[in-house]
């Protein structure tokens, strides 16, 4: 099975994800954590290479992740690449958001070279918001409840939408 999770920087997907991958007995990827692994600290790469290489470095990992299925969580900006848009056609997408002010406890410092701060993650997520929304299959909002609750709803909508499925689920 492979399940994706997308959405705007600090909307929980790698929290979720681990959640959502251990109640379903599935592997977890995060393209981030894979990124920093064989290349370093995404801040230290946009800063030296720019984002056009980071982009190109988020692609490779997000082939890798998809080819190798489990629960995977995309960067924010993944979802940017047509390419990858292209590839989550048929896939189960979730849309995790979350609202500016569960955002501002979440940014940390210096972590997300593109959203420093509350107005720049706005104008990303505004920026975004119509792209997440139409590959999306299924959205849950993280502000303000327990991670837990929220990876029990997106394996449930997992298993049924697995359960609806004549085909198996890639």
């Amino acid at each position: 099975m492979t399940l994706v999770l997308i959405g705007p920087p600090a909307a929980g997907k790698s929290r979720i994800g681990t959640r959502v991958a251990r109640l379903l007995g599935e592997p977890f990827l995060d393209t981030d954590s894979l990124i920093v692994g064989e290349h370093g600290p995404i801040p230290e790469i946009f800063a030296r290479h720019g984002e056009p290489h980071f982009r190109s470095l988020e692609r490779e990992q997000v082939v890798a992740a998809l080819a190798a299925g489990g629960v995977i969580s995309f960067g924010g900006g993944a979802v940017l690449d047509p390419d990858t848009q292209h590839d989550l056609e048929g896939l189960p997408v979730v849309l995790l958001t979350v609202q500016p002010h569960a955002v501002l406890g979440r940014l940390g410092s210096g972590k997300r070279p593109l959203v420093p701060d509350i107005e720049s993650w706005i104008a990303v997520f505004e920026a975004r918001r119509d792209l997440y929304d139409r590959l999306a299959g299924f959205t849950v909002d993280t502000s303000d409840r327990p991670a837990d609750t929220i990876a029990e709803e997106i394996a449930r909508w997992a298993r049924s939408r697995r359960a609806d499925s004549k085909e198996s689920i890639r």
